[in-house]
């Protein structure tokens, strides 16, 4: 039992707003992906972008493996800050341009799922590997923390 007047954060809902969005995003818009960037080779490049979110098997290494308020993006390996750079760097290569579309938009699809949950518990967000990065961009800029 919390102390009251202290609020959990809640966990997104099954079928809710946003649940409906990541999984949208997650399954249906790499189709559109497929058919703007590889219009010639579009059902394949969508099985590609679907394969890419394989990369959600680094959520096996976490302790609990599911946890709705955490963020994955910086947490995980295969989320982390780390490999960003690499999956933009095989965008610099033919053979390997589909697989990262797919794994830079599983990020940013990611990422628009923690700004929402960071919206319903603003603890969640200082605990996010999210907001030490903007910390440190903001002191590279030499600009204050807003909270």
């Amino acid at each position: 039992m919390t102390p009251r007047g202290l609020r959990q954060p809640s966990a997104p809902k099954l079928l809710s707003a946003q649940t409906l969005v990541h999984y949208s995003l997650h399954f249906v818009f790499p189709a559109a992906l497929a058919l703007v960037f590889f219009p010639l080779m579009w059902q394949t490049a969508y099985l590609i972008m679907l394969a890419t979110m394989l990369m959600d098997l680094d959520h096996l290494l976490a302790t609990p493996v599911f946890d709705p308020l955490r963020c994955s993006v910086g947490y995980h390996p295969l989320h982390s800050f780390y490999a960003i750079p690499v999956y933009a760097l095989l965008l610099l290569l033919p053979a390997t341009q589909i697989v990262a579309v797919g794994l830079l938009f599983h990020l940013f699809t990611d990422t628009v799922d923690c700004l929402w949950s960071f919206r319903h518990c603003h603890e969640c967000y200082l605990n996010s590997r999210i907001h030490g990065l903007l910390d440190w961009v903001r002191k590279l800029l030499g600009r204050e923390e807003v909270g």
